[in-house]
């Protein structure tokens, strides 16, 4: 995590004068962050992509070509139920989804599979069970071998893999048509195998319903005899609870849906033998009641006794009857004529009294017939009602004992029922097993496919494409993620709060002055409008003879009081802006000049120091350029080697020196004794002699000598630049702050990590205030450019190739 940086002081004063951008980001920030990013890790895109491409060509010329047939399979429920003769209530016929996903799944089974590939014989198929084609077979061949896949089950397994990874079966749309595809090398195989597949679905389909039926049929035959048994059981339980309670039944038998018991039927024909008794008694008794009113009679008439019914039908009192009219027709003809005292009418009356008492006489037999046919019904009435009364009673012990009949007679009739229903269903599922039917059916039969479906060469090339530009923007993020350097000076302000002062190139070979001047003249006229012959060779003699009589000025303006001269000849990198000094190198160390003149306008920043934050990020390369670079303009300059633990400078521009800083600290020598001019720029240099390692160095930087030294040198030069040691492995630079006036910080390109450099200068918040800004050091032009894209793109050829000067 970046440490951040909240000082107060006059670094952080400068930055905080500037213009911030607040938190909102325009399009067209976020355009060219995008961009940037892109321009950043473009050989990442590219290096991916044609990666990706290039495995996709080879996948295209390494796979052979399949083909691809489709067999069409219908599920048709309603030929099923039509010819199962349904029930109405089933509608229309239509099946649910998860019908038809059924099925799908029931065609992508390792059965139908194994079906096609034993009915085929798939397993003498080389494209099958053989050496695979294609670069990833060749590559998978080279790890399995032959003997690993030699058995029966293993060639039957392998060949099963490799036929359903070709196979496929979908449903189309919403309908009830699956599509039934196969993939192979050839097209007739394709289309054999495709139809084999929906064979195979529907001979499966017919074994399974006529297995389930086989199996249904014995089920139900091993039930029907256990509910025979059970049925016959429970008839037995009834007939022995009736003969163990007396209980018969008629009409109907044991559990007819009609049957009754005896005592109910004889109580019924009791109480009707009873009904019928009373009803005869009563019409006896009137008979009786009636014939006796007759009889009672004083001097019943000659036809009262018509009255009573039987008379009609006597004979005796039908002739009596008769006889007696004739008499009384008789008798009033004779009283009529001879009179009523007559004796011939008197004889007549006689004869009529005695058949009038005739028949009162048969009339008391009757009425005695009467009273005995009464007698006798009240009798049988009587009777028949003690025997009702007998039989009810018996009936209701009957009753409570058939309670227990009742539950036995109801289970039986259940029984009855399943055994009958069981009965039925064995019935039909013999018909069924003699008749098996499927719901599917083939209604489209696959062919040979004209063209090849796969691999198809834009589809191959345009996933290889996608996935190339997936993978590469997943490393250029990783790549962007883990690049936690600078690189821009965008970053520098960003990350430390500070001024980036230039971005100075790494350099390569040295170029001479007088070749770096006709170089550049040269390079200049060839980018600028065509002159003529001669004009364009006086413009390139100018140019040379204007930089070289710049560099005859400095010759001989050494340091005052110099003795020695610096040995130059191995410091090509130490002296490149005064070699090269039209190159954007120099033009980036005259920014950091101008940087510090400005700096220095309220204050004269005169002693300026150079450090870094590890060792090798090119401070000492940079105190060195800018010291010569002063001194080659006019000015008066030293540059002093401060780092008393590894004096690079020393090593490399004074390597004999005798003597150096530490003497003249140590009053040893004077300083005149151990200065060094450059001959060419007038640069005066204190190198440092270490004997050996010093335990206390940044006591001797921070002491009141080396102070008294830097001030007795502020009169006689107008910049003083040190060489201090870096940041982090010693504590010297911070023991400078009392007699430094700003330091430039020194950070390598694409090497020095932002939290490493943060959490030094956070640690020394006194160099970070007199901070004058940071140099980005040995920076790859060309891969700038893909970071901030103005990076050489203005003033190429009349200003330089290197255009940043911070």
């Amino acid at each position: 995590m970046d440490a951040p940086l909240k000082f107060g002081g006059r670094n952080t004063d400068r930055y905080d004068g500037q213009d911030r951008p607040d938190d909102t980001v325009t399009i067209a920030e976020l355009l060219e962050q995008l961009t940037g990013f892109v321009r950043r890790q473009f050989p990442i895109f590219v290096f991916v992509i044609a990666c990706s491409l290039l495995l996709g060509l080879v996948y295209l010329i390494t796979t052979p070509p399949s083909f691809t047939a489709h067999a069409m399979l219908l599920i048709d429920t309603n030929k099923v139920r039509m010819l199962q003769q349904q029930e109405a209530t089933l509608g229309d016929g239509s099946i649910d989804t998860a019908q038809v996903e059924t099925q799908v799944e029931i065609l992508k089974s390792e059965n139908i599979g194994l079906s096609v590939i034993k009915e085929l014989k798939l397993t003498e198929d080389p494209e099958f069970v053989g050496a695979k084609l294609g670069i990833l077979g060749r590559i998978k061949s080279l790890f399995v071998s032959p003997s690993e896949t030699s058995s029966d089950p293993a060639i039957a397994r392998s060949a099963l893999g490799a036929f359903l990874a070709k196979r496929t079966v979908t449903r189309v749309g919403r309908t009830y048509v699956l599509d039934i595809g196969f993939t192979s090398l050839i097209p007739y195989s394709s289309a054999a195998i495709a139809n084999a597949i929906a064979d195979a679905y529907i001979v499966d389909q017919l074994e399974s319903k006529y297995q389930a039926t086989r199996r249904a049929s014995r089920w139900l035959q091993d039930r029907i005899k256990e509910l025979r048994q059970q049925v016959s059981d429970a008839d037995r339980a009834v007939q022995d609870y009736k003969e163990k309670n007396n209980i018969v039944s008629v009409s109907g038998g044991a559990t007819g849906g009609g049957t009754r018991l005896l005592g109910e039927q004889q109580l019924e024909e009791l109480n009707t033998q009873l009904s019928s008794a009373r009803n005869a008694a009563e019409e006896a008794k009137a008979r009786l009641e009636r014939i006796n009113e007759v009889l009672k009679k004083d001097a019943p008439d000659a036809s009262v006794d018509a009255t009573v019914t039987d008379t009609l039908h006597n004979d005796v009192i039908n002739r009596l009857r008769t006889t007696y009219l004739d008499l009384a027709a008789k008798e009033a003809i004779w009283s009529a004529r001879y009179g009523p005292g007559h004796l011939a009418a008197v004889n007549l009356r006689t004869q009529m009294a005695e058949l009038r008492k005739s028949i009162l006489d048969e009339l008391g037999r009757i009425a005695q017939s009467y009273k005995s046919d009464y007698e006798i019904a009240k009798s049988r009435a009587e009777a028949l009602e003690a025997n009702l009364k007998t039989l009810i009673a018996t009936s209701q012990v009957t009753n409570r004992d058939r309670l227990g009949l009742r539950d036995l007679e109801s289970t039986a009739k259940v029984y009855h029922t399943l055994y009958d229903n069981f009965l039925q269903r064995y019935m039909e599922a013999i018909q069924q097993q003699s008749f098996p039917i499927t719901e599917a059916r083939v209604i489209s039969a696959a062919a040979p496919p004209q063209g090849k479906s796969g691999p198809l060469t834009f589809t191959v090339l345009g996933i290889a494409g996608f996935i190339g530009v997936v993978l590469s923007f997943g490393a250029a993020v990783l790549r962007e993620a883990i690049d936690q350097v600078f690189r821009t000076p965008r970053q520098i302000e960003s990350a430390l709060h500070a001024n980036c002062l230039a971005v100075l190139p790494r350099l390569g070979a040295a170029v001479p002055a007088d070749n770096a001047l006709s170089v550049l003249a040269k390079s200049a006229a060839a980018k600028s409008p065509k002159l003529p012959k001669g004009a364009e060779n006086s413009a390139v003699a100018s140019a040379t003879e204007l930089m070289k009589s710049a560099l005859r000025r400095q010759v001989g303006n050494l340091a005052p009081g110099a003795t020695e001269k610096l040995d130059i000849s191995r410091a090509d990198m130490l002296r490149a802006v005064v070699d090269d000094p039209l190159s954007g190198f120099a033009e980036a160390f005259r920014s950091i000049k101008i940087a510090a003149d400005i700096s220095g306008t309220n204050k004269n920043l005169k002693v300026i120091g150079l450090t870094s934050t590890v060792p090798g990020e090119g401070k000492s390369t940079v105190a060195s350029n800018l010291a010569q670079l002063i001194a080659h303009s006019g000015k008066r300059v030293i540059l002093l080697d401060g780092d008393l633990r590894n004096p690079t400078l020393t090593r490399a521009l004074k390597p004999q020196a005798r003597a150096g800083l530490l003497e003249v600290l140590d009053k040893q020598v004077a300083v005149r004794d151990v200065v060094c001019a450059d001959d060419q720029t007038g640069l005066a240099f204190v190198p440092t002699r270490v004997k050996s390692r010093l335990a206390h160095s940044n006591e001797i930087l921070a002491s009141d000598s080396f102070a008294s030294f830097v001030d007795s040198l502020r009169d006689s030069y107008d910049y003083i630049i040190i060489d201090l040691p870096p940041l982090a492995p010693v504590v010297d630079t911070r023991a400078t702050t009392r007699v430094i006036d700003s330091y430039i910080y020194v950070v390598e390109w694409g090497k020095t990590r932002k939290n490493f450099v943060q959490q030094q200068l956070a640690n020394a918040p006194e160099i970070y205030d007199l901070l004058l800004g940071v140099v980005l050091n040995k920076a790859d032009i060309r891969v700038m450019g893909r970071y901030e894209g103005y990076y050489g793109a203005y003033g190429e050829g009349y200003y330089g190739s290197y255009g940043y000067t911070g």
